[in-house]
């Protein structure tokens, strides 16, 4: 490596410098006081653990984004985190062991190695909140509402809500009798609503054709709020399980309306992110110019099954670093006051009685290159009549 690229970081890994930084800290506190104020508790999981504890029930994906290291002690495969929902999950199930409703909260670095999302970043700092042990819509709504809470406390006022639930292909999958690798070739296609190709696995393979009509009807299935009309005509006859799924989406649909009035929601039943954890109804947000969801969410009630509890579970996420550069307001410096070097000790009791307050005092150093505007100052301390007070510059 040449010397003039040994400070280059690697691709998608940044660093956040002194504006962006105080932006993130300053909207770190408001967002986990916001969360607070709904009763959820602030957990700080490991950055590494052990491989089988960070995947679990998360399916391929993400093993594929997760850096592998093995440990000197024990020589067991580790894993640097590159999603926090699975820890929290072993927090709830196997640390807190509680049986009512748990609403727990995090913020952290992950790590990814590839690039994903907005901007190419590698390590996002992930945001979000679980609330473990319902099972009804009431927490999916929660979650959502504080989703756009969340959303709307970093600028980002009109996100419109992608409203989907994988229960509905995975009992249309399962009423049709697909094996494992059938609904894994037909999820493919769906994703990509790649037309074509979902004829002719169809086509390939023995499935009813009411089955195989109701199916291939989920392509089409997204757009505003006569979707959901539209489903109901044409999944019919399907079985109690995916009308059961409908009906959670409706009225899931209905309490949001109602919940957080304005907003745009739009409907896709072959939506089906996350599908490897998630179990139920799943959602995202996005906002125009971004084709990827800049926060997202869901049920996944089975992931703590191998921790001991397989409790419901329902949450979103999001990327910090993403949603400040969406927002509204750029960061900006705060500015500070100057103090030049004195001996005075009313100067010392008044640097300190300003800091007190809260306001930032830069002290001036002995030989120091640069005035007070330079050191980002737009106040300084000035002697008046024996007392120091505060100037503009």
């Amino acid at each position: 490596m040449d010397k003039s690229d040994r400070w280059l970081l690697p691709e998608g890994i940044e660093e956040v410098l002194p504006d962006q930084a105080r932006c993130v800290e300053r909207l770190r506190r408001r967002l986990l006081d916001l969360f607070d104020s709904w009763g959820y508790e602030l957990v700080i999981p490991p950055f590494i653990e052990y491989l089988e504890s960070l995947l679990t029930g998360t399916g391929n994906d993400l093993d594929l984004q997760t850096f592998k290291l093995t440990d000197q002690l024990t020589g067991r495969m580790m894993g640097v985190r590159a999603d926090i929902t699975p820890q929290v999950a072993r927090i709830d199930a196997h640390q807190l062991k509680r049986d009512v409703p748990t609403r727990l909260c995090y913020l952290g670095t992950v790590l990814h190695t590839r690039p994903d999302g907005f901007a190419g970043s590698r390590s996002p700092l992930q945001i979000g909140l679980e609330l473990y042990g319902h099972a009804g819509i009431d927490s999916d709504l929660e979650v959502l509402q504080l989703m756009v809470a969340t959303l709307r406390l970093t600028g980002i006022e009109q996100p419109w809500i992608d409203l989907g639930n994988v229960a509905i292909f995975r009992g249309l999958a399962r009423q049709a009798g697909l094996d494992a690798e059938q609904e894994d070739q037909l999820f493919d296609a769906l994703q990509r609503k790649a037309v074509p190709e979902f004829d002719t696995l169809m086509s390939n393979w023995s499935i009813d054709s009411v089955c195989r009509d109701m199916l291939r009807a989920l392509i089409e299935l997204n757009g505003g709020d006569d979707v959901l009309q539209r489903a109901r005509k044409k999944l019919a006859t399907a079985s109690a399980e995916v009308l059961a799924a409908l009906t959670d989406l409706e009225n899931l649909a209905v309490q949001v309306q109602h919940h957080v009035p304005g907003i745009a929601l739009h409907f896709d039943l072959a939506e089906l992110r996350g599908y490897a954890y998630h179990t139920g109804v799943v959602f995202g947000a996005f906002v125009p110019g971004h084709g990827q969801a800049i926060a997202s969410g869901g049920r996944y009630d089975d992931i703590g099954k191998v921790f001991g509890r397989a409790r419901p579970a329902t949450g979103f996420s999001a990327d910090l670093k993403t949603l400040i550069q969406l927002a509204s307001e750029p960061a900006s410096s705060p500015g500070a006051v100057f103090a030049s070097i004195s001996d005075d000790p009313k100067q010392a009791e008044r640097v300190q009685a300003l800091r007190g307050d809260g306001e930032r005092v830069i002290q001036a150093l002995a030989d120091q290159a640069g005035d007070a505007r330079a050191m980002g100052c737009d106040r300084q301390l000035v002697l008046r009549n024996g007392e120091w007070q505060v100037e503009s510059i």
